[in-house]
């Protein structure tokens, strides 16, 4: 079993992480931290019989940050795998989290099958590099750093090369339809519109209508701005 440490300020978070991955075989809740300084103490403690193979670690804590958090242990040695949870979305977080070794960046809100397929990645990346021993093959050692680095997987039917010019198109500019993304990237509106939609979902994007001098309004996506960015 992958013994696994969840970390969140939010104790209704925390609660709905415990729930998600009590549905995934092979994992088990190994203990709860709401704040940095408790995740740090937990993962090094050493009196603890069975350690913590996995960190489900939030980034913004009112004690201390995820960056942190991973800093610290690191410091200290500490194997323990990561994958960061969080509504953080800016790149250089997201530079210096993959810089620290995290192995994947989910980011909030998501449904349980997101949640389910990154942790059944991880699982699946954990066999693996236990099985292999000795010397790797190209392919072994190609895979075993890949996953290492939280490569993202895409939805089935979608390109990640596609994903990334979409995600590119839209964040340079202002809102575009469906239509005016496809004319700037010359795809058919209705591949690009599959992207969008993704992005949308999984919150990247926000809809909203546009509305012309006649006809039905036309459904527009922009780039979701944080708190942050707004200054």
């Amino acid at each position: 079993m992958i013994r696994t440490l969840l970390v969140d300020d939010d104790p209704l978070t925390l609660e709905l992480h415990r729930t998600y991955l009590e549905r995934i075989e092979g994992f088990v809740v190994g203990g709860e931290c709401t704040g940095a300084r408790a995740a740090v103490h937990a993962v090094l403690d050493r009196s603890t019989a069975e350690p913590f193979d996995l960190v489900l670690l939030d980034i913004t804590m009112p004690d201390g940050s995820g960056i942190d958090v991973l800093r610290a242990l690191r410091a200290r040695s500490a194997s323990v795998d990561v994958i960061a949870i969080t509504g953080v979305r800016d790149a250089e977080t997201v530079r210096q989290m993959a810089a620290l070794g995290v192995y994947q960046y989910l980011v909030k809100p998501f449904p349980f099958a997101r949640f389910q397929e990154r942790l059944t990645d991880y699982r699946t990346h954990r066999e693996q590099a236990r099985a292999t021993a000795g010397e790797a093959t190209q392919a072994e050692i190609d895979a075993l750093l890949g996953r290492a680095t939280g490569t993202v997987a895409v939805p089935k039917g979608l390109s990640a090369d596609t994903l990334q010019k979409v995600t590119s198109a839209v964040r340079r500019g202002p809102a575009l339809s469906a239509t005016e993304a496809a004319e700037r990237l010359g795809m058919s509106r209705v591949a690009v519109r599959r992207y969008l939609e993704h992005l949308a979902s999984t919150g990247v994007l926000v809809r909203s209508a546009r509305y012309g001098a006649r006809g039905r309004p036309e459904t527009e996506y922009g780039w979701k701005r944080r708190e942050d960015e707004a200054d």
